[in-house]
């Protein structure tokens, strides 16, 4: 498997299927792990840095789980690669922004990744379509174990797993469910509900995590703090958080739907039309027309249309993609029209 074989894959996470599918995208546990008696990334020098990287290198070949992944050296990746793995959510903005002696580890399926000095020695992130959090903490829990086997990770028994940043001491463990939450925000209800997630010690960020914006009416729940909680409590809690959220959601589609339905089929036709005639077209405008879109695929406006489909035009118009795609670099105003080209070809089926 190659990097460019991606381009020709629908990511896990954009299949449209697992329960709750309509509301929710994906659901995504992910483990922070470092090598014992090793400064951590940021206070790693070169030669510890390479230290670590060839560490992990070896127990990942050695990995019944992760024997067929693909393993790609940073340094190696020009910049529409990196960019084009965090469009598809299996590398952070942070672990791009310096290459030397870093490394991503992907599986086929793109379920699994694992950043390799980040902020930690090791991100392992394991992805599910879907609300699908314990089948992910299932998954991840196998790799933690066959890792374990084969690397020393910092451990202290009064503390857990040491990491670089203290709220995710202890089970290193974070758990985000990412929404697609286009009536609450519609009926201008989303502020209240974000508030007392706030409260709760939950945190919202946008389709491509933290520092970014609620593209889309996507959201990414995550909790904040591991420290002083089991993996079992953490996922348990996010579970119920994101259970609540989802009967919010499809609460405030009903109310749509039962009161002046008319102007919301308006709203998504039009931004139906607009996608499938337009010739120009920004990333932004096209992921604000695809919400509405998708929406009214979930109440049942729109037919003959896969979720999946639209799902995956909300990575395939990314910029990076779009120059895979095309097989090579384009300006911003190719982009727009390279988008609008694709949208047109992916709907008219």
């Amino acid at each position: 498997m190659k990097l460019d074989d991606l381009i020709n894959h629908t990511c896990e996470w954009l299949r449209g299927t697992g329960p709750n599918s309509d509301i929710v995208i994906s659901s995504r546990i992910r483990m922070a792990r470092n090598l014992n008696k090793l400064p951590f990334p940021h206070r790693a020098n070169k030669k510890q840095q390479e230290e670590i990287l060839n560490k992990t290198r070896e127990a990942i070949e050695n990995s019944d789980y992760l024997k067929k992944t693909m393993f790609l050296e940073l340094a190696s990746l020009d910049n529409v690669d990196k960019q084009f793995l965090i469009e598809r959510h299996l590398m952070s903005r942070e672990h791009a922004s310096k290459s030397n002696h870093k490394a991503i580890v992907i599986s086929e399926e793109e379920i699994v990744s694992i950043m390799i000095n980040e902020e930690d020695h090791l991100r392992i992130q394991v992805m599910q379509s879907g609300f699908n959090l314990f089948e992910a903490w299932q998954i991840i829990d196998r790799i933690d174990d066959e890792l374990s086997a084969k690397l020393d990770f910092a451990f202290l028994p009064e503390w857990g797993y040491l990491t670089a940043c203290p709220t995710n001491t202890g089970t290193g463990l974070r758990g985000s469910v990412m929404l697609h939450l286009p009536a609450l925000v519609m009926n201008k209800q989303i502020n209240k509900v974000l508030q007392v997630i706030n409260k709760l010690s939950f945190t919202a960020r946008g389709l491509y995590g933290e520092g970014t914006q609620a593209l889309g009416n996507f959201f990414q729940i995550s909790n904040q703090v591991a420290l002083g909680h089991n993996e079992d409590e953490i996922i348990d809690n996010i579970h119920g958080v994101i259970k609540q959220l989802i009967e919010q959601e499809t609460q405030a589609r009903a109310v749509m739907m039962s009161g002046n339905k008319e102007l919301l089929v308006d709203r998504i036709s039009r931004s139906f039309g607009t996608l499938k005639n337009a010739h120009i077209i920004s990333s932004n405008e096209t992921v604000e027309l695809l919400s509405m879109v998708r929406l009214g695929l979930d109440l049942g406006i729109i037919k003959d249309v896969e979720r999946g489909l639209i799902n995956e035009l909300f990575i395939l118009i990314q910029p990076a993609h779009l120059q895979k795609l095309k097989g090579e670099k384009l300006s911003s105003q190719e982009r727009d029209v390279r988008r609008a080209a694709i949208i047109r070809e992916k709907l008219a089926g």
